[in-house]
Parts: structure tokens; C-alpha cells; sequence
């Protein structure tokens, strides 16, 4: 197997312990990271792939969700995005939507929200690649297959560069794992819908829609 980046073929030499598929980059024998402009290359280069870049300049591919989960995640974005248009204060992007995040990973959430303000400070032209900016808000879902450490470490990085609220959607065991910065993670069982706090102010999720 391999992947194109540029004009450079590179090997596939290893796999994490998730579903996912972790890629080695080399250069004339040399491991660098990619840059911002090298990923985005990459990406564009595999539009079939969903990948993220981790904080020590590996590419994770991502695997397709199934058919349950693509219906979870749509009523996620569904609800959060009629909830922004009418509030007008921010944008709805989902999973191809990917940040740079102040660890120098890109990352793309199932569904997040942002305010206009702090977008308005990139040009149309910068807004077409991965923006260097985090989102206020983020949502992750954990479908059957995915492991709960790996989605936990990854809120716990959307938190500490900068993300105000996320939500862990966990579909399996019905619980809503929230990250708010500088406390633990706090855990609803089976709620029937999560509120966005002052961070998305008057939007509750109707989880009964979900589970």
C-alpha cells in the first residue's frame, strides 16, 4: 500500500491500536513533520481519505463510519446547524472541517461550532485550506467499534488548546462525556438532551433523536 503526498510516494509502516492507520512520513531518511501546506496536499491529493494530523507529525487515517453512525452524526449536524442559523453568531462545520491546533495537530471533530468574530480575521482565499484557529465547540461520536481512551485523549486535546466546550457522544453505553477547560470530565447517563451552557446559548441536543 501506499499514499501520495507531492510528487513522493510513501510507505505505510505501521498501524495504531484503533481502527485507524497510522502513516510514517520519511524524507531522504529524515522523519519531519508535515507542514500545514504538506498535509493539505496530501489531503487534496486523497480526497477519498479522512485524515488527521497528530502533534508529532503523523498522518492517522480514519476509516468510513457505518451506516448507523453517518445517521448519528447527521442528526447531530442537523440540530446544532438549524440552532446556528437562527442565532447568526457562529458557523457549523462537520467531519471534513479539519483545525490547526496551537499543538501543531490538524484535527477535524464530528461536528463543531465557531464564532464569526474570530473567523473574520482569515481572508476568503485562507478559508478555503485548514484554518490555524480551534473551534469554540466540539462534538465527537464513539460508534461500537471505537475505542474509548482514543476518543477520550482526543477531547482532552480539543480542551487543552483552547476548545471551550465538548461533548463525547458515546452511543454504545448511552453517556454523554462533557469537557469543559480546567475540570473533570463530567458523565450524564442516558440524558434525554445536554445543553450548551453559555457557550452556545440556548441549544440543547435532543438525544432521544440519537439513541
Amino acid at each position: 500500500m501506499s499514499i501520495a503526498i507531492a510528487e513522493t510516494i510513501i510507505p505505510v509502516p505501521f498501524t495504531d491500536d484503533t481502527r485507524s492507520v497510522r502513516l510514517h512520513f520519511d524524507f531522504e531518511n529524515q522523519k519531519r513533520r508535515l507542514t500545514p501546506d504538506e498535509f493539505w496536499d496530501f489531503c487534496a491529493k486523497n480526497r477519498k481519505l479522512r485524515a488527521e494530523l497528530t502533534k508529532d507529525g503523523d498522518v492517522i487515517i480514519m476509516p468510513p463510519t457505518g451506516f448507523e453512525s453517518s445517521e448519528e452524526n447527521l442528526e447531530v449536524l442537523l440540530q446544532l446547524g438549524l440552532w446556528a442559523k437562527k442565532d447568526g453568531t457562529g458557523v457549523v462545520t462537520e467531519s471534513n472541517g479539519a483545525y490547526i491546533l496551537p499543538n501543531d495537530a490538524t484535527k477535524a471533530p464530528d461536528a463543531a461550532w465557531i464564532r464569526i468574530d474570530r473567523l473574520n480575521q482569515f481572508s476568503a482565499e485562507q478559508r478555503k485550506k485548514f484554518l490555524p484557529i480551534v473551534p469554540d465547540f466540539v462534538v465527537e461520536l464513539r460508534s461500537d467499534s471505537d475505542s474509548l481512551a482514543y476518543q477520550q485523549a482526543k477531547m482532552e486535546e480539543w480542551i487543552e488548546n483552547g476548545v471551550r466546550l465538548g461533548w463525547l457522544i458515546d452511543t454504545k453505553t448511552k453517556r454523554v462525556h462533557i469537557y469543559r477547560p480546567d475540570i473533570d470530565a463530567e458523565i450524564l447517563d442516558d440524558p434525554a438532551k445536554v445543553s450548551g451552557e453559555d457557550i452556545l446559548p440556548g441549544f440543547e441536543l435532543d438525544l432521544t433523536e440519537i439513541w
